[in-house]
Order: structure tokens, then C-alpha cells, then sequence
């Protein structure tokens, strides 16, 4: 051990115990001294690749990586005796969210990394079981290590946690992503350590416990999701069998005031179950960035384009200016009749165009050479880092909106003008279609995370983004942690209400406040008072 990190100080809430070598002892007896990590330079994979440069305040003080339930009950014990909070992620790869920093500075991270086996792949009812440090790539691989004829709705990073993912509401593809329908039934290690099982798996020897999204009684899996009530140990997740075509589209409109009419377009096709999965669309610079176009790419980063530079962009490399990705699945002559309604619906929007790059059957998939057209065929990768470099940081800042031409619209001037003013930084967006009704409208804001100045921008323009979204009825699906309590605060209604509802579960599952406080905005009561603003 060459390193322990004293208590972070707090000027709001009272300073976390140091972790001692005592204490650090302790931990080792548990997971063993080598899955302890408390070097400083090691301790960077622990924390928000894309922070303010030099400010501690989200710092761990060690991270534990723990292999089994009875290690996580084992650090938990040590927690709940020394009042040191803990910090659970799963591959902590949630960069533009705050990665795997801690909200609370000097917290134990508890990384679930080494948790990593696919427990099962049952192919008749197509599900697979997986322990939260599986990731895309692991599942996928497995998956296809024993010819299984099963696809995993992946995310546009495949190097991410199947568990993690699915907790923090992040979005997949493939038609298992439409409405996070993915994750069923879940294993939990609470505060205290007891081991619950959700829904169908509280029976002993459950033989549906995958299978069912619900249960007898309330249905708690939602419950662990974006919450700091327990620690998710396994969780099941559906998967889809490989359709006889797959059919990637790819949808683009010449006007950026054609956005209206293209949403609506999508609605409609959703609506009448043309298309399903998560379509997304891309703004031009957005585009550039998913697709790998290179010389765009490095134009943006230079300077804030003028519209003519956007739109010769759009015209010169194809992608419009709005680019949608979407895919068709099933049998091929649906999904030939699918593409002819997609096809007339889609080009009486002038100037717009829909292109079939191809179909494809399952041993096909391998031919495969575009980064969209893989990710929703479920093929994990993560070559839209490709052309990302030590220069490059970003916020996600993502509210959900609804799916009407004039809403989706209006949020995105809106978002475009403040972010371009506060930050000098060109406007990136995405919108992914969460299903037939709302979508979440996910702006980029970029900045050099080598910057300080740059950085501090960029959060700072975030909260404002999320209290002028909030003022006009929008609040985000998912939230960075610097603003986390801010992002809660929109949530208002009869004063505050929801909040002091997941506050009573708070002191009831956890009334020492050891798992991951301030997480979502859920504060344990002695750091409630003093709550970050």
C-alpha cells in the first residue's frame, strides 16, 4: 500500500472518516490486498476522466474490487461500522455523466469490474443472466462463442456495463431498447447486507424469475434504478433471436427546418409499428462524429462553423442535416413492405432521402463495415472514440421531450443558442427515439477537460441548461453528478414531494447513509440539510 487519500473536506456536510490503515486492513481481510487500489496515479481509472482539472472534490479515497456477494456484504459491514460512504459502479464507464467518481469526495469506491460472468444463455426463451462487471463485448462474446442465434440490444460504447447501463437508464438500440425493456429481475445486496431477489425470483428455485417483469405485490426492480437503495449483484436480460433480415436505414433531410416534419414522420411510423427499436437522429456535426467522418470532425473542434459551413458539411459528406439511424428487423417480406412505407412516408419531406445500405441474414452479419449499421445489428464496438483525443470532453445534458414536430424543435433552438453563446462550442445533438410517444433530446456539450476555464464553462452552461429546461416543463432521464441536485430540484410538484418520498425509502433501506449518498439527489438525513445547491 503506497497510498491511503485522507477525508475529503466538505464545506456543506461534515467530512468523511479517514480510511485508516486499520480500516485498510479490515478491507484487505475481505477482497485481499491486491484488489485494493490506493496509489494516486491508479486511482485515476476511478474517477471522471472529464472533471474540472484539479478539483478533488469527487475523489475516492481507495476503491475495493470485490468478486462475490459476500465480499460486497463484507465491505458493506465495514462501511456501516465506520460511517465511510461507498460508491458502486460497475465499469464506471459513464463518461459525460461523471464516470465513476463518487458524488462524495473520500467515499470507498466499490468497483464491480471482477464481477464479471455471464451466468446463463437460455436459448428457448432467449434471456441471459450476468453479473454487473459483464460488458457488452463480454456478453456478445459469449454469445456468439457458442453459435447461439441470440442478439443483445447494445448502447454506441460497447466497452460499458450490460448492469450498469441498464441501472443508469442508458439507451440500446435493437428493439429490447424501446423503453429499457431489457432488464428482469434482479439480485440486490442492501444496505445491511441482506440479499433480496425482485419479482418471480423471491421464490426459492424460481423457475420464471427472467421471465416475468413483474411479480406478487409491488414491483421493486425500478426501484435500484438511478437510486442508492442497494447494490445490484445479477440481473437478468432479455435478448432477441437474429430475424431472417435486417434492414439498417439510414434517413436524412436537406433543411434543418425540415426537423418538425421528420420527427413527425417517425412518430407516425412508430405509431403504426413500422418502425421499432430506438431510431436516433443526428445533427450534422453529430453525425460527423458517429459515422467517423474525420476532416468535419476537425473542422468543428477548430472554431463555431457558420451555417454555410454546416450545410455545405451536410451536403458534401451525405449526412444532411439531420441524419437518423434506424433499423428494420423481422421476416424479409415485412420488412420489404416495411422499407416501401418508410420510403413514401419519408420522401414527401422535400428533399429528403432514406437509403437501404443493405439486407442482411445472421451469417452475414459480419460483413458489416459501418459503426452505426453494427451497433443496431448488436454488434458492441467502440469506434466513435476513434477520433477523439486528449483534447476532447463533454456533458450529456438529455431531457426528455415529447415526440411532436413543434416540441422537439423548439427544445433544440433553444438548447442550440445557449450553448453556442456560453461556450463558443459548436451545437452537437442527438435524439433517440425512446418509444412511440417521447424522446430524449441529448446536446453534447463540449470542452477540453485540459482547460479549467473551458470545463467550468461547460458545467456551469449545464446547470443553466437544466433549471431554463426545468422553468418549461422538460427534466432530464438521466444526470451529470456535479448537478445531480439540481436536476431533482425540477421535479417539484406539491413541494418537492417525489424527493421526500425517496427519502423516507432512503432512511428506511439504508438509516446510516453509507450506499453512494447524494446519488439522483438522495441524501441520507446527516448530509440532507447541508444538500449541494
Amino acid at each position: 500500500m503506497s497510498h491511503i487519500s485522507g477525508a475529503v473536506q466538505s464545506d456543506t456536510y461534515d467530512p468523511v472518516p479517514e480510511v485508516t490503515a486499520e480500516i485498510f486492513d479490515r478491507l484487505s481481510a475481505v477482497v485481499g490486498a491486491e484488489w485494493i487500489i490506493s496509489d494516486t496515479e491508479a486511482l485515476r481509472d476511478y474517477r471522471d476522466p472529464y472533471g474540472v482539472p484539479g478539483d478533488e472534490q469527487y475523489s475516492p479515497s481507495i476503491a475495493v474490487l470485490p468478486r462475490t456477494v459476500e465480499q460486497i456484504q463484507g465491505i458493506l459491514r465495514i462501511a456501516n461500522d465506520t460511517g465511510i460512504p461507498v460508491w458502486t459502479h460497475s465499469q464506471g464507464r459513464n463518461n459525460g455523466y461523471g464516470g465513476p467518481s463518487p458524488r462524495v469526495g473520500g467515499s470507498i469506491t466499490i468497483s464491480l469490474r471482477q464481477m464479471n460472468r455471464v451466468l446463463e444463455i437460455n436459448e428457448e426463451l432467449a434471456y441471459a443472466v450476468v453479473e454487473p462487471g459483464v460488458r457488452w463485448f463480454d456478453l456478445h462474446e459469449a454469445l456468439r462463442a457458442r453459435g447461439s442465434a441470440l442478439m443483445v440490444s447494445v448502447p454506441d460504447l460497447g466497452w460499458g456495463s450490460v448492469v450498469g447501463n441498464s441501472l443508469d437508464n442508458g439507451v440500446t438500440y435493437l428493439p429490447n431498447g424501446s423503453d429499457f425493456q431489457a432488464p428482469t429481475g434482479m439480485e440486490v445486496v442492501l444496505a445491511d447486507g441482506d440479499v433480496v431477489r425482485t419479482g418471480m425470483g423471491a421464490i426459492p428455485e424460481s423457475k420464471s424469475w427472467h421471465l416475468y417483469k413483474r411479480g406478487l405485490g409491488p414491483v421493486l426492480d425500478p426501484l435500484f434504478m438511478q437510486s442508492n437503495y442497494g447494490i445490484v449483484s445479477k440481473m437478468g436480460v432479455w435478448l432477441m433471436p437474429a430475424p431472417e433480415a435486417y434492414a439498417p436505414l439510414r434517413l436524412t433531410i436537406a433543411s434543418d427546418s425540415d426537423l418538425g416534419a421528420a420527427i413527425d414522420c417517425i412518430r407516425t411510423l412508430r405509431l403504426r409499428g413500422v418502425l421499432c427499436g430506438v431510431p436516433s437522429l443526428y445533427n450534422t456535426l453529430m453525425a460527423a462524429t458517429m459515422t467517423g467522418q474525420a476532416a468535419v470532425i476537425a473542422a468543428a473542434e477548430l472554431a463555431l462553423m457558420p451555417e454555410d459551413q454546416i450545410q455545405q458539411a451536410a451536403e458534401s459528406t451525405g449526412l444532411g442535416r439531420w441524419y437518423v439511424r434506424a433499423a428494420l428487423w423481422g421476416d424479409r417480406v415485412v420488412v420489404d413492405h416495411q422499407i416501401n412505407v418508410a420510403t413514401e412516408l419519408w420522401t414527401a419531406i422535400p428533399g429528403a432521402r432514406i437509403t437501404v445500405p443493405g439486407i442482411y441474414a445472421p451469417d452475414e452479419y459480419g460483413q458489416i463495415e459501418s459503426i452505426s449499421d453494427r451497433i443496431t445489428v448488436g454488434i458492441p464496438n467502440l469506434d466513435v472514440l476513434r477520433h477523439k483525443g486528449d483534447s476532447f470532453g463533454h456533458i450529456g445534458f438529455s431531457p426528455i421531450v415529447p415526440l411532436t414536430g413543434q416540441e422537439v424543435s423548439d427544445v433544440v433552438d433553444m438548447l442550440r443558442e445557449e450553448i453556442e453563446q456560453a461556450t463558443g462550442q459548436n451545437f452537437k445533438c442527438g435524439i433517440l427515439v425512446l418509444n412511440d410517444r417521447a424522446c430524449a433530446v441529448v446536446s453534447s456539450i463540449n470542452f477540453d477537460p485540459r482547460i479549467e476555464y473551458e470545463a467550468r464553462a461547460a458545467y456551469a452552461t449545464a446547470r443553466q441548461l437544466v433549471a431554463k429546461s426545468g422553468a418549461r416543463g422538460y427534466g432530464e432521464y438521466r444526470a451529470h453528478l456535479d448537478f445531480m441536485d439540481v436536476a431533482t430540484d425540477q421535479f417539484s410538484f406539491n413541494n418537492m414531494a417525489f424527493r421526500r418520498l425517496c427519502e423516507k425509502i432512503k432512511d428506511a433501506l439504508d438509516p446510516k447513509g453509507i450506499l453512494s449518498p447524494g446519488r439522483y439527489g438522495i441524501w441520507p438525513t446527516a448530509m440532507r440539510s447541508h444538500r449541494h445547491e
